[in-house]
């Protein structure tokens, strides 16, 4: 009986395969996005200084960037959630838990021990803000140069 009340290391490791490919989803979510922004401000930047008033390109590239900032923030933040789930299965299995085993609902291990990442410490991590400041800043260059 008891074999059945502590998940076995197939169950585990089932487990961990799971989160490890929410994990990778958002990896590569945040990466598209970031193509998305380059991509964006690139042809922006490109083709459409000498048809639009740089003051509304300006505002629109900073909205872009903005927009795509927090998206990328909220890719980041469940990455990392998903990374602390993943940390949490590899301590609580072993020791016989099968509280919520297989559930990838974040908001269900709300309590239990789960060290969640809010979407702001993601949007200003050291990893989104180089990324993102430097296209707001040209954005903001934009709009003050053409006043």
């Amino acid at each position: 009986m008891e074999y059945f009340d502590k998940p076995t290391t197939q169950e585990i490791h089932k487990e961990i395969d799971l989160i490890q490919s929410c994990i990778s989803r958002m990896a590569q979510n945040s990466f598209l996005i970031k193509g998305w922004t380059v991509t964006l401000f690139a042809v922006l930047l490109g083709l459409l200084p000498e048809r639009v008033n740089p003051r509304l390109l300006g505002v629109v590239m900073l909205g872009i960037t903005v927009m795509f900032w927090f998206l990328d923030g909220f890719f980041v933040k469940t990455e990392r959630n998903y990374r602390a789930l993943y940390s949490w299965v590899l301590v609580q299995r072993p020791q016989g838990s099968r509280e919520l085993l297989y559930e990838l609902n974040l908001k269900k291990f709300n309590g239990k021990g789960l060290k969640m990442t809010s979407i702001w410490k993601a949007v200003f991590s050291k990893t989104l803000i180089p990324f993102y400041v430097i296209p707001a800043i040209v954005s903001v260059l934009f709009i003050v140069k053409s006043f």
